[in-house]
């Protein structure tokens, strides 16, 4: 089966489209579980102007019925209310007059590498559907994955661990009662006296025409070992999880587990070692490895961490160059969030989500939901799984 998600659309369009292909027919879809998620993206101290203009809910327009996937491609649109203030500038057909382009490009953004790949003297043609107003497709879509997911036991969660030189203290091995009231939080962060420094900070740096950056977690329970393969590259599971997740606009560094902090342990610190009791069947005392080893899940909770850039849009611009003139300038402001850490987690839930839905897709097939929950009970039995709490 087909597995794929797209997106289109541009930040300030008449809307956003998310096509998700490969999900099995007959599950169960909630309507405000997807919307409940598009709200959890605009959470977040720190976000701008444009939250309080979109409300953001999903029309699906294919591949639904009665709330039952049909097997074929599901089609979600949200609209953007921001369109009615940008109707002239975005519009699909000519306008008249012709509106001012924009040739100043930000440093850190796709503004100018994109200008110069497509050959545009206008640099909006690249910055609308570069922006991250994109991600609310992948969440659309990644909720779709979520409810595949829940309907073999596996859920999926995110919080936040750093902005700017604030870290939580490190919650070992949470549970997924754990995050019940993690979107309470301000920076969507589990420690509380963490969530008041976090938005301290981001106030400080707002004061002073900064953007600020930071790192988040996304934490998986009840997954099957075995998802993934060791026997080619591009089977591997947490390659295929690092490039969705830094693929989310502004992240750049993604690791599995203890990531980089594992190049300076010694060989005895670094992995999990492997038990088995009649009781809890094989487990691990330690999830080092973020429960991925030789690129398949090992049955352990699943762990990715993201860390994010400071958005590349300041109030007060950095230098940067007239593409028309090639005379000195500042780069182009608009309206921006100042931090946007734990509205990223959230998109790379959803991310997180729809890879390891293709994992199970790849393994145990079945074009119906029924299929595929048999296929992953036949294997539990096989393998004598006992599924985590």
């Amino acid at each position: 089966m087909n597995f794929r998600l797209i997106t289109a659309g541009e930040s300030h369009g008449p809307g956003l489209t998310c096509i998700v292909e490969g999900i099995p027919a007959g599950l169960e879809l909630s309507q405000e579980a997807i919307n409940g998620d598009l709200a959890r993206r605009q959470l977040g101290h720190g976000r701008g102007g444009r939250m309080k203009i979109e409300t953001d809910k999903a029309d699906v327009t294919a591949g639904v019925r009665h709330g039952l996937t049909l097997g074929g491609p599901i089609c979600l649109s949200v609209t953007n209310a921001d369109f009615a203030n940008w109707e002239d500038r975005m519009n699909p057909w000519p306008v008249e007059p012709v509106i001012d382009e924009v040739h100043l490009p930000r440093p850190g953004h796709a503004d100018l590498p994109g200008a110069w790949k497509y050959d545009f003297t206008d640099v909006r043609n690249v910055l609308e559907r570069a922006s991250a107003r994109e991600t609310a497709a992948r969440v659309a879509g990644g909720a779709v994955a979520k409810a595949m997911l829940a309907a073999v036991g596996v859920q999926v969660r995110s919080h936040v661990i750093q902005i700017g030189t604030v870290t939580a203290p490190e919650v070992y091995n949470p549970s997924l009662s754990d995050f019940d009231a993690v979107d309470a939080s301000p920076v969507r962060c589990l420690d509380a006296d963490a969530s008041v420094a976090m938005v301290e900070e981001i106030n400080v740096l707002r004061k002073k025409n900064e953007s600020i950056g930071g790192t988040f977690e996304v934490r998986v329970w009840g997954l099957v070992p075995g998802l993934g393969s060791h026997v080619s590259w591009e089977d591997r599971l947490d390659g295929r999880l690092a490039q969705a997740v830094m693929s989310v606009q502004a992240i750049k560094g993604v690791g599995i587990g203890d990531g980089f902090d594992l190049a300076g342990r010694p060989g005895s610190e670094a992995h999990d070692e492997i038990f088995h009791s009649e009781e809890r069947g094989w487990f691990r005392e330690t999830n080092r490895a973020g429960g991925v080893e030789g690129g398949m899940t090992n049955g352990e909770a699943l762990v990715v961490r993201a860390a994010m850039k400071p958005l590349p849009t300041l109030t007060k611009p950095l230098r940067s160059v007239d593409i028309s003139t090639l005379e000195p300038a500042a780069a182009l402001r608009e309206r921006t969030d100042s931090c946007t850490v734990p509205a990223a987690g959230v998109v790379a839930e959803a991310m997180v989500a729809f890879v390891l839905a293709e994992a199970y897709s790849d393994k145990f097939g079945g074009d119906s939901i029924d299929d595929l929950t048999a296929a992953v009970a036949t294997y539990r039995e096989r393998i004598g799984w006992k599924q985590r709490p």
